[in-house]
């Protein structure tokens, strides 16, 4: 009788506290994923980080192995969308860049590339007195355009700042 009574607990266990304790675990993971989603996207301005492997497909901004300080912010309007990415690369890094691009470091040119509207929006300045090259990689639609511009202060490691837009 007791043998009989413990197995019918452990069954109503089994088949009631394990989803419920389930459902409470699963419950909290997606609240914590919410939460994170609204404080991502409620940013302004650029987020320390690396933009997802998603991001990077679709605005076709390959950023290099190694690279540091990077950061980027994304926005999204029923005209464009628009990834803006910097980081700091080697030379060899670089050129890998530009080569995922179809583009080499004599594509580049000298002066700030970056329009105003997005130097606003990301609160980058461009420093008269520092050596900026730069270009325009135009693509048709739907493929992203990029415009690039490249602190050259430090041969060995530049730092690159890339604005990349597509119309949906």
């Amino acid at each position: 009788m007791i043998r009989r009574r413990s197995l019918t607990l452990l069954i109503i266990v089994l088949l009631i506290g394990v989803p419920a304790g389930y459902l409470l675990v699963s419950a909290s993971q997606s609240r914590d994923s919410g939460r994170d989603k609204e404080n991502k996207y409620s940013a302004t301005g650029l987020s320390a980080g690396w933009p997802s492997k998603v991001q990077r497909r679709i605005y076709e901004v390959d950023i290099p192995p190694k690279s540091s300080f990077v950061a980027y912010y994304e926005t999204n309007n029923w005209k464009a969308s628009r990834l803006y990415t910097q980081f700091r690369t080697t030379h060899k890094g670089l050129t890998k860049f530009l080569h995922s691009l179809g583009k080499t470091r004599a594509d580049l040119n000298d002066g700030v590339t970056i329009k105003k509207r997005d130097r606003d929006i990301t609160r980058w300045s461009f420093d008269p007195a520092v050596h900026w090259t730069g270009l325009r990689h135009k693509q048709d639609d739907p493929r992203p355009s990029q415009d690039i511009t490249v602190d050259r202060t430090d041969p060995q490691h530049p730092i690159v700042y890339v604005v990349s837009a597509t119309t949906p």
